[in-house]
């Protein structure tokens, strides 16, 4: 009975209550953020000499944060499983200043060579000082043409539990430097799109993971949560896992997942990130317009999940590709809003 009447009271009261207090206390609070956000950017983590940890490295985002982080004189360990394209990374990062580059080939989706990165890390440098989880897959293709679902069980072991595995293994060692680890998600994780309910799905998972990690860590180790909208990648050059579970490059299917969207300069979007981590940001969302976008989604959701219906899916009996997304990308918008680089389907060996 007690428990009843006092949800009862808190239903009627407690909403109010918390609404006006929220009000009250939001303009100091936004104050003191924005002067100490001022400080943070007046005063940025000075990266020389520090070890730093990046997995899926051998191209897109993780490649251009090597490179960000190589201007800012930090020593690297590099993490992917393409070891040819891991070691040009590598030679293009000793060009632009990085004190050191170790290269780890491996696979983020075994928990083994998770460990086995850390342990190589801290037996070279004796210390790591941020770990960077960007490795990731994406799927694409409607939930019910899936013919087997558990073809996309791949995607969480790389792009959940890879991040999971390895800050398991390197958290004492970030204790102990008090760094930092910095994740890359996606803005579908908070803003799930279309034909990508694996991807969504497993992006959500890693933004609550390291939600909950920032608050069981408190100040021992600083988080910064990344979502980009598009970038340019290997991704939004078309590659994907598909219904039959392999990885393939499918640029008509890229056209119409993409649409009209503009998409970043990977390089861009790295040094964003690097500097969002060196000002001890929580979070980074890139293109910073993209993150108005929540706003509608918590909002107007019935508007945008007709907005995404009417752009994303296809008539019954159509190519999923077939989509007026797909159109209005073909019809001149990809040549004003995509990258050229995009224009290839070549993908690196």
């Amino acid at each position: 009975m007690a428990p009843d009447l006092v949800n009862g009271v808190l239903n009627w009261v407690g909403t109010p209550a918390m609404v006006a207090s929220l009000l009250l206390f939001y303009p100091p609070y936004y104050l003191f953020k924005t002067c100490y956000s001022f400080l943070s950017w007046l005063f940025p983590e000075d990266l020389a000499g520090k070890v730093v940890l990046i997995t899926g490295a051998s191209s897109g985002i993780g490649e251009q944060l090597a490179y960000q982080y190589a201007l800012n004189r930090a020593s690297l360990a590099l993490v992917a499983r393409r070891e040819s394209s891991l070691r040009h990374v590598a030679d293009r990062a000793l060009e632009l200043g990085a004190r050191d580059v170790v290269v780890l080939p491996g696979d983020v989706s075994t928990p083994d060579d998770c460990d086995r990165f850390v342990r190589t890390a801290i037996s070279h440098y004796d210390r790591l000082d941020h770990l960077v989880c960007n490795a990731g897959v994406a799927s694409v293709g409607a939930f019910e043409e899936i013919p087997d679902v558990t073809s996309y069980s791949s995607q969480l072991d790389v792009n959940f539990w890879g991040s999971v595995q390895t800050t398991f293994a390197a958290l004492p060692h970030l204790k102990r430097s008090r760094g930092r680890i910095v994740v890359t998600a996606s803005a579908t994780g908070w803003n799930p799109v279309p034909r990508m309910s694996i991807y969504n799905a497993a992006n959500a998972a890693l933004i609550n993971f390291f939600e909950t990690l920032r608050t069981e860590l408190g100040n021992q180790v600083g988080i910064t949560v990344v979502t980009p909208g598009w970038v340019e990648s290997e991704m939004s050059r078309g590659k994907f896992l598909k219904e039959h579970g392999q990885v393939e490059v499918d640029q008509e299917m890229r056209d119409a997942q993409i649409g009209l969207f503009p998409v970043e300069y990977a390089k861009n979007c790295a040094k964003a990130m690097v500097q969002a981590a060196r000002q001890g940001e929580r979070y980074l969302t890139v293109p910073a317009w993209f993150g108005a976008m929540y706003l509608w989604r918590l909002f107007a959701p019935e508007v945008v999940e007709a907005c995404y219906r009417l752009l994303y899916m296809h008539g019954h009996g159509a190519r999923q590709a077939d989509a007026p997304s797909r159109t209005m990308a073909e019809a001149g918008g990809k040549q004003l809003l995509y990258p050229t680089s995009l224009r290839s389907d070549e993908i690196k060996e």
